[in-house]
């Protein structure tokens, strides 16, 4: 099943069922007007929401309209938790190895992982804005899973059973704000602007074989200005899988529904072959192989899509496609 949120509605916006081929989408005002509300009663909503799936797939549903990604907002426009991990390790090791840094031990056995800004999510298609480009404006592709309510302390075997929706993740970073904010000791917060997911959530059953319990075994297809920049497959070099981010996350407290846990950024062990899934990742490479970076990070009027396809080559998520703009300050 695939679900979406239109823009219209308010802060939270209104809730669509979205067809398989990412053709069609319908409300579903008797299941749930948003998705926060489906997902604070998923055993209620579930059934209704998988039957105008069906039918809207066998074009049975008369109230049909086109689906449009450009007037979705983030499938969740706001969540009560937005909690990043860094599962594939690859990527760790080399922006410690390009700083000549030690790799901590701690790190191969304990999710390294922060909390976001989760009060005001972008859509999509939404500009990526910032005020100046010396910020060092970088995308980063990643995958995302949407939980119902986890209990403090649940147990690995049961993480994975709170899945209920996946989904892809722009996490924007601005990399020239990052080195001051870690040197105070408390973390990102300026340097970690709005993050925008994919046009639509899905559930797991709907990823097939692909998704094995705890990953999803897809390449994860960015570009740049039109130019392929990385595909590594989001099943290879994941250290921690989506049930152990989980019981990280819970460990010490409950996780709401509507909670989203993020993989960090994709990042498989041969960057020269498929690519990366973030401009740091190619400018780390770049460093430690030249001594020094060569591409840029991202500037007003660059583009970024991300997008993720099935075996068949039908995109399963949507695209993430996002353009770098000014901000001119807040309206008079």
């Amino acid at each position: 099943m695939k679900l979406a949120t239109l823009k219209q509605g308010g802060r939270d916006g209104t809730l669509v069922v979205v067809s398989r081929d990412l053709a069609l989408c319908a409300t579903a005002p008797r299941a749930a007007p948003t998705l926060q509300a489906a997902l604070d009663d998923w055993p209620a909503s579930e059934h209704e929401l998988r039957e105008i799936y069906r039918l809207l797939n066998f074009r049975q549903l008369d109230r049909a309209q086109p689906f449009e990604p450009a007037a979705a907002a983030s499938p969740l426009p706001r969540a009560y938790q937005w909690a990043d991990g860094s599962a594939y390790l690859h990527h760790a090791e080399l922006v410690r190895k390009a700083r000549k840094a030690e790799m901590p031990q701690s790190l191969y056995s304990d999710p390294l992982m922060y909390q976001g800004g989760s009060d005001n999510f972008i859509g999509p298609a939404d500009d990526i804005l910032a005020a100046d480009e010396a910020w060092g404006i970088d995308f980063e592709a990643e995958i995302a899973v949407i939980t119902d309510d986890v209990p403090m302390g649940v147990a690995p075997d049961a993480a994975g059973k709170h899945i209920r929706l996946v989904m892809l993740a722009n996490d924007v970073s601005l990399r020239n704000l990052i080195p001051g904010e870690l040197a105070k000791g408390f973390g990102f917060f300026q340097s970690k602007p709005a993050t925008a997911f994919s046009p639509v959530a899905v559930t797991p059953d709907e990823l097939g074989e692909a998704w094995d319990g705890g990953t999803v075994h897809l390449p994860l297809v960015c570009h740049v200005n039109g130019r392929e920049f990385g595909r590594p497959d989001a099943g290879r070099d994941m250290n921690f899988d989506f049930p152990a981010l989980v019981v990280h996350a819970a460990r010490t407290r409950a996780l709401a529904a509507g909670s989203i846990v993020g993989s960090g950024t994709v990042s498989n062990r041969n960057p020269e072959i498929v690519g990366s899934c973030c401009i740091a990742e190619r400018r780390m490479i770049e460093t430690i192989a030249e001594g020094t970076p060569k591409t840029p990070f991202l500037r007003f009027g660059d583009r970024v899509r991300i997008e993720m396809f099935d075996a068949q080559g039908r995109s399963i998520f949507g695209a993430i496609d996002q353009q770098v703009a000014p901000y001119r300050g807040p309206p008079a």
